[in-house]
């Protein structure tokens, strides 16, 4: 990809430099919250499915020391960008892309280090808009990160259930009122489901869904207290700004 055609662009109030395209699908909130949703540890390893750039997990690399993530990207330009960032962040030792669609069946993602019961957490946050309820942008490839046909959550959720050992960790971000949608996704092979409401604006109704959930637990779901984003005036509460600015972890990521 050119030079003029990518940003340099700070994260997590500076702690993470990342390499994006100009146009398209640019890393906003959703990829920290979701970091910050992750029960990871040292000495674990996880996955990030969709992972663009990195953004997601090399901030969870970045929060948790000593763990080992894996970035799968369909995309070659923006997992060499992935590649490039991990190594610019020093997290190289830890981090590596791969090109790999989700989708992929078992074999492809095993010749890439990933095979059946293999890791203990993955993150992701599919492309959750429905071309025939919401308009197409013109950018091909910020449709590609922000539209998926029906069945797109379900056969993500198959490839983390595949992947993750027993009672690991699936954390995913979604928007609010697919919520029902989400929950039958995660149905046939997860439980334990924890939700946590994400709400742009003080008063306002959710517009995100951060979900927890374990590979072949029983547990009932829980929902949590909402995370507000921004006040009445419109300025980010000190939770959000611990989060997105500070690097601090969600009570999601406690397990």
């Amino acid at each position: 990809m050119r030079r003029a055609d990518v940003t340099d662009d700070a994260v997590l109030g500076g702690r993470l430099r990342l390499k994006q395209p100009r146009r398209g699908h640019r890393v906003g909130h959703d990829a920290i919250l979701l970091a910050a949703a992750c029960p990871a540890h040292t000495g674990e390893r996880a996955v990030d499915l969709g992972s663009g750039v990195g953004a997601a997990g090399l901030a969870l690399a970045t929060r948790v020391d000593g763990i080992e993530v894996t970035l799968v990207e369909v995309d070659a330009e923006l997992a060499a960008l992935a590649e490039e960032n991990a190594r610019r962040n020093d997290l190289g030792s830890r981090v590596r892309a791969v090109v790999l669609d989700v989708a992929a069946p078992a074999r492809a993602f095993a010749a890439a280090g990933v095979g059946p019961d293999s890791v203990e957490r993955i993150l992701m946050n599919p492309p959750f808009n429905d071309p025939q309820r919401q308009r197409s942008s013109p950018d091909s490839r910020r449709r590609f990160a922000h539209e998926g046909p029906r069945g797109t959550l379900a056969a993500w959720t198959r490839t983390a259930a595949r992947c993750l050992r027993p009672r690991g960790t699936l954390s995913l971000i979604w928007r609010a009122e697919g919520l029902v949608e989400a929950l039958k996704a995660l149905d046939p092979a997860f439980g334990a489901v924890t939700v946590l409401p994400v709400h742009g604006k003080a008063g306002e109704p959710a517009i995100r869904v951060l979900m927890r959930a374990a590979k072949a637990s029983r547990a009932p779901l829980m929902l949590l207290p909402g995370l507000v984003l921004s006040d009445a005036s419109g300025r980010p509460t000190p939770e959000a700004e611990a989060v997105l600015r500070g690097g601090a972890a969600l009570a999601l990521a406690q397990c």
